[in-house]
């Protein structure tokens, strides 16, 4: 898929339909691989429109994320090796995203009291009043799902939880507590 047409532009054809017929025709069928490439092609649309409503305030949906983690934290501050953790993201990722936040007066870095070489990331004033606005923004356009109806949200959810409960991605708890609609 090298060669997307730019935002707006539409194939007359759907890509990932069509590359399921040339491999069914050289390799056979495999429902796994039709899966997998439309799951990834909704990956980038749906990441470019949240990457668009996020842009105006100089944050990509990574760089949101880390703000929403530092925002549900009990002091609005964590260590960055507890961020990566959290977002599932290399400790050279995270870095660079609290670097940027930094940069943008949304985050400061501050020395962990409790560990020396340690540093800890706190939201400032401005990154709340940033991730509030982004986050209306993103509500507003459903997080890029909004040609989906709440029922599809939580069937996605849903199937996708079970490929990354299989995966390994987590252990499911006794007692999780998954949505309702």
């Amino acid at each position: 898929m090298a060669n997307q047409p730019s935002r707006g532009e539409r194939l007359p054809f759907d890509p990932v339909l069509r590359a399921f017929e040339l491999w069914q025709r050289r390799w056979g069928t495999s429902t796994s691989m039709l899966a997998v490439t439309s799951l990834m092609r909704a990956h980038q649309l749906v990441l470019a429109e949240v990457d668009a409503i996020v842009k105006p305030y100089d944050l990509t949906f990574a760089r949101y994320e880390a703000l929403v983690l530092l925002t549900f934290s009990r002091r609005g501050s964590l260590p960055l090796s507890k961020m990566g953790e959290r977002l599932q993201v290399h400790p050279t990722s995270v870095t660079n995203i609290v670097d940027r936040l930094a940069k943008s007066g949304l985050v400061a870095r501050r020395p962990n009291p409790q560990d020396g070489r340690g540093v800890l990331a706190e939201i400032t004033a401005q990154g709340r009043v940033v991730v509030e606005k982004a986050t209306a923004d993103l509500m507003a356009a459903q997080f890029g799902l909004s040609s989906l109806d709440a029922d599809r949200h939580l069937a996605l959810f849903d199937t996708l939880r079970e490929l990354r409960l299989a995966a390994g991605d987590f252990a499911e708890p006794d007692d999780a507590a998954v949505p309702e609609g």
